[in-house]
């Protein structure tokens, strides 16, 4: 079992950035990969950004390529969402999660932060 935080949402108008934290419990986070995860309202939950165990390997939704970056800091288990040139429509409630089954990364969920971009 694997506890996880968020942290790091908040109100940001269109164009600005936010770095979304993720602390895990225990001494196991460097085990699994992490996944960064969005709800927006009246939406399915979607994928955004997902990190594999060691940090090698990284993929992400083709509508924050270029903008967000994930990673991660297994000596403090933490996990990190750098989110740049934010979007209006990126507003929603941002999530992350841990897996063992690459690219799954569903088995452990946190509670989810707040993060609203303004226009």
């Amino acid at each position: 079992q694997v506890q996880l935080v968020e942290s790091g949402g908040g109100l940001v108008q269109a164009g600005g950035s936010l770095r979304l934290s993720c602390a895990a419990s225990g001494r196991t986070f460097s085990s699994y990969h992490m996944g960064w995860f969005r709800q927006a309202p009246g939406k399915e939950r979607e994928v955004v950004a997902r990190i594999s165990a060691s940090g090698g390997v990284t993929l992400y939704a083709d509508s924050v390529k270029g903008r967000f970056t994930v990673s991660r800091d297994n000596a403090k288990n933490m996990g990190y969402l750098q989110m740049n040139s934010l979007k209006s429509e990126e507003t929603g409630v941002y999530y992350c999660a841990v897996g063992s089954r690459w690219p799954r990364t569903d088995d452990y969920w946190g509670q989810g932060t707040q993060v609203t971009v303004s226009s």
